[in-house]
């Protein structure tokens, strides 16, 4: 039964869907809500999991606000299409039923080091793929910021369980409690045979203020608290520093365990990084918020701040600066400070792999390292992004690896690149033939002749000019003319 059909009814089915091109991983919504509409439903569920095998995640974590929801074109003038209910109603089903077979094995070794998304969606990918894969993390289970960063109320545990269990069936090997970088180098993993290592470790320290007082013993990072909230015994009266999605997940579980919170920002609320719904719900949860304020100082009682202002600065653009003589104490039992995360640095320290001024990974577009046959993705080469981007970019790095690994020569890399493009010239060729009858269904409705030769000249020429390598023209117009004939064809098949 489609839960969501009335939502479903309301879109549009746009051709130049804009919820689709804001969606960072392009997840083909038009396509989705075709095919739920139409009653394939399972056809529909196969197409979410193979562009993005972690939807169900995404469909309730990510910012709909700016993505899919925002971007659709209803909500211009009314509300939105809110595709992410027909995709967690799809995603969820769909992953409870999953059942994926270990493949046969392809005799290749591959290490991932970090058991967050990153580390996850390539597992996923390339197991599928039959590598043979051992996944190091340095946690308990895997499943990085999904477990120990995103709250339970936000995000299932359950769900998490689910994929740690299918990565299992595949034959993924999990090492726990593992911490490559001390004992285990990633030179000691090529060493012991793996073919590649992919490196997903996140951003996992937290980044401090760097203000006196920060070591007291009542003021404490909002990822660790994150990672076991129910360790921590505040009084009443809490702290949250920053405006990201960290804090409000701070912010909101200690309003959960019955506390007092206030959020402290130094900007405004339109400067805040978190999720609009997120700030919305934190507002409607009880969480109080006080912006143009920056801490100064951690003491016993709490926390000195100044405030802060805008102004403008000599090239036009509004900065904020702290206001001379406005410190004031405000108290409390406990702060949690969440102002962004950094880089672990066991793993780049211990090895001589190529890190920029942030301490991020260097890589190339294609996720390659400085390191041979090491490969790199998600927090630990952008920074902080949200789980979509995370999972779009390994992803994209997880097929790289399999081109790397499978190409040991020249002939079978260039093979497989030929395989790649055929594959998006189907897709293109689909597209091409519906656009084709598109135009005929209007000439018909409009009493027009259907074929019109002298668009075949006007084309050619029009696409020659996006030709780069002019050797290969003769051979893209007869490509062209070719294409051109059994275009006739169908539109005489179908008149």
């Amino acid at each position: 039964m489609n839960l969501n059909i009335d939502e479903a009814n309301r879109c549009l089915l746009c051709k130049n869907a804009r919820c689709q091109a804001a969606c960072p991983i392009n997840t083909d919504i038009p396509k989705i809500i075709s095919l739920y509409k139409e009653g394939k439903r399972e056809e529909a569920q196969k197409e979410l999991f193979e562009n993005n095998p972690f939807s169900s995640v995404c469909s309730l974590v990510c910012d709909w606000d700016t993505q899919c929801k925002g971007n659709c074109i209803k909500g211009i003038k009314g509300d939105p299409v809110e595709f992410y209910k027909i995709e967690q109603e799809l995603s969820l089903e769909y992953l409870k039923n999953l059942k994926l077979e270990k493949p046969e094995s392809n005799g290749k070794r591959i290490a991932i080091v970090g058991g967050g998304p990153a580390g996850m969606t390539v597992a996923l990918i390339l197991g599928q793929r039959g590598y043979q894969i051992t996944l190091f993390d340095e946690n308990p289970r895997v499943g990085g910021v999904l477990r120990y960063g995103i709250p339970d109320f936000r995000l299932d545990k359950a769900i998490v369980d689910r994929y740690e269990e299918i990565l299992k069936d595949l034959g993924v090997i999990i090492r726990p409690n593992t911490l490559i970088g001390t004992v285990i180098t990633l030179d000691q993993l090529l060493n012991d045979g793996y073919d590649a290592i992919f490196i997903g470790t996140g951003v996992g320290r937290p980044k401090e203020l760097d203000i006196k007082g920060e070591t007291l013993g009542h003021v404490h990072y909002a990822i660790d608290f994150l990672r076991s909230p129910e360790t921590y015994d505040f009084k009443e009266k809490v702290v949250v520093i920053g405006a990201g999605n960290v804090a409000m997940d701070a912010a909101r579980t200690l309003k959960r365990q019955g506390k007092d919170v206030t959020v402290y920002y130094r900007k405004t609320f339109e400067n805040m990084s978190a999720n609009k719904s997120e700030i919305e719900e934190a507002l409607e949860e009880g969480v109080k918020f006080e912006v143009f304020k920056a801490p100064v100082e951690f003491v016993d009682e709490g926390v000195i701040f100044s405030d802060t202002e805008n102004y403008t600065d000599e090239n036009g653009r509004i900065q904020t600066r702290i206001v001379e003589n406005s410190e004031k104490l405000v108290k409390c039992d406990g702060v949690i400070i969440a102002v962004s995360q950094t880089t672990k640095k066991n793993l780049v320290s211990s090895s001589d792999i190529e890190i920029n001024k942030w301490g991020l990974l260097v890589t190339d577009s294609k996720g390659e390292t400085s390191m041979n046959n090491v490969f790199g993705s998600g927090d630990v080469v952008s920074g902080a992004r949200t789980v979509v981007e995370t999972i779009a970019n390994a992803k994209r790095i997880a097929l790289n690896m399999d081109l790397f690994c499978k190409g040991g020569s020249k002939l079978e890399k260039a093979r497989l690149l030929i395989e790649e493009i055929d594959k998006e010239m189907v897709e293109l060729f689909e597209k091409r033939f519906k656009a084709v009858k598109d135009v005929i269904d209007f000439k018909k409705e409009n009493n027009m002749d259907i074929t019109d030769s002298s668009r075949e000249e006007f084309l050619i020429n029009k696409n020659l000019g996006y030709l780069k390598d002019k050797a290969l023209e003769k051979y893209y117009v007869e490509f062209l003319k070719n294409m051109f004939v059994v275009s006739k064809k169908y539109q005489s098949d179908i008149k």
